[in-house]
């Protein structure tokens, strides 16, 4: 046994979340140890919960004052001033996304650290049932549901049988020979006996692979919901911030929705995340208590403890029936060996049954020795203590990251829920304040997009070279309303005066 172990400490986030109020439902405090069979325990949990769904009201109610009075007041506000203050809410979309991708990201570690905690667990668990399962091979009954005599031990008793009662008559005529067989089968009965000494471990019978596949299986639905929700939020913030640049109403308003819909979720998980979080720490605190109270009336207290603090200080419980078994052994090979020795020139035929007898001694022997190895504390022990330390050490502390998630993610959607109804006003009132620009003003810029659009225009250049050619100012309608005469037609006109001035000096001549 080693001297330097390495003993379980419990990290100092657990004794934080220990000290949790535990408080039921009828509003009482209850004791704080881990026990989820008891009632008021996990009334305890639940009020956690509770009280996350009382922040949800809360927040929620916290949005729908704002809302109105954002309605209420924005009138006024736009009689004050017509150009609307846009900087508040591109200040909000900016620490909105800023928020979210910090919770993101931490979202995104806690669900790492949480699922490396719990397969470390299971990892754990899966190496004890192999031990355990080992030592069932092998003949002997533990802890946690191991059978009876069986394997090599219940090959020993019947092949041990065999071979002394077919012994027996062959040297009935030596009963020297006899009183040896005798004694061989005295110690072979007090080896069995001593094995079956040991407490009957059959009610206390836990499929440790079983456990391990449960846990297993609902680490991974928890590890892609967190998944999910973690790429939830990011693409509405990122969609929402999309429909702010855009400008884009439906957008914003989708996205306001999925808000809402975000916000729940964020608060649901803090309150699940508390709750496990306080749950396991209980547990935490002091596993071997509650290992120790669950095992009391079908387990030795000797055998636990010597598993769960695997010291010095604590005897081997198995030390006694296993030492019996070796000598018991050794003193047999003994008395074989001197019966081949001496009994095999006599009786040519014992030969046989006593090299089956040393064969069977020398195999039981072999598993003694891998027997003695699997009993030794140290290798479940560390499993023990690698499971704990999965479970409170990464497991907890994930946990803890995904409740800060929680928290960061719900900051950053209320602030979004706050910022899209203002840009969904602005947007509005820009859209009102175009419409109401006078149709007729050169400066407008839907009055250039028309004019941009009037076929007139574009073709102004070739009416004017189209008259220019012709000579002639008949097919040129005056406009219905006067209006600055553009400077091609002015040059058409200048043409055509020097024209006809030419016309008349030739004439005159």
């Amino acid at each position: 046994m080693s001297s330097d172990r390495v003993d379980y400490i419990a990290p100092w986030w657990t004794y934080w979340l220990h000290n949790f109020p535990h408080i039921n439902l009828r509003f009482q405090p209850i004791d704080k140890t881990f026990q989820p069979e008891d009632e008021n325990y996990q009334q305890s949990l639940i009020f956690l919960g509770c009280v996350a769904a009382a922040g949800l009201g809360l927040n929620l109610l916290c949005l729908a004052i704002y809302l109105s009075c954002l309605c209420c007041c924005r009138k006024e506000e736009e009689e004050e001033s017509k150009k609307p203050n846009s900087c508040c809410v591109t200040w909000s979309a900016v620490a909105a996304g800023l928020i979210t991708c910090v919770a993101v990201g931490v979202g995104f570690y806690g669900n790492s650290e949480t699922n490396d905690g719990v397969y470390q667990m299971t990892y754990s668990l899966y190496n004890a049932n192999h031990t355990l399962g080992g030592v069932d091979s092998l003949g002997i009954t533990l802890p946690f549901g191991l059978k009876q005599v069986s394997g090599t031990m219940s090959n020993m008793r019947s092949g041990l049988h065999q071979h002394l009662a077919r012994l027996d008559e062959i040297f009935a005529t030596r009963g020297d020979y006899v009183q040896t067989l005798q004694f061989m089968q005295q110690m072979a009965d007090n080896v069995i006996k001593q094995l079956l000494g040991l407490s009957d471990w059959e009610k206390a019978k836990v499929d440790l692979a079983s456990i391990a596949d449960q846990s297993a299986t609902i680490e991974y639905y928890r590890w892609l919901t967190y998944l999910l929700l973690l790429i939830l939020d990011l693409i509405i913030c990122l969609l929402a911030c999309l429909g702010l640049a855009k400008q884009s109403r439906w957008l914003l308003t989708t996205m306001m929705v999925f808000g809402v819909l975000t916000l729940v979720l964020s608060w649901t998980s803090l309150g699940a995340d508390l709750a496990t979080a306080v749950g396991t720490s209980d547990f935490c605190i002091s596993p071997d208590k509650y290992i120790m109270s669950k095992t009391k009336d079908v387990i030795s207290a000797d055998i636990v403890h010597y598993y769960l603090y695997c010291n010095q200080t604590l005897s081997n419980p198995f030390q006694q029936p296993l030492a019996i078994f070796q000598r018991s052994l050794t003193t047999m090979q003994i008395q074989i060996q001197g019966l081949l020795q001496f009994a095999v020139p006599l009786f040519p035929t014992a030969e046989r049954d006593l090299l089956g007898i040393q064969h069977l001694l020398n195999s039981s022997e072999a598993s003694l020795h891998q027997l003695t190895a699997l009993l030794d504390c140290r290798g479940l022990n560390k499993d023990y203590l690698d499971a704990m330390v999965g479970v409170c050490y990464d497991g907890v502390e994930g946990v803890l990251y995904l409740c800060l998630f929680s928290i960061l993610a719900a900051c950053a959607f209320t602030v979004m829920l706050c910022a899209i109804p203002r840009a969904w006003r602005q947007i509005a009132c820009r859209e009102q304040d175009y419409d109401d620009m006078d149709e007729e003003d050169p400066f407008n810029p839907r009055a250039r997009r028309l004019g941009s659009q009037n076929p007139d225009h574009t073709n102004m250049h070739s009416f004017c070279s189209y008259s220019s050619s012709m000579g002639s100012q008949t097919s040129l309608h005056p406009p219905a309303r006067l209006s600055p005469m553009p400077q091609c037609l002015s040059t058409c006109e200048s043409k055509k005066k020097k024209n006809n001035l030419g016309g008349k000096v030739t004439s005159e001549i």
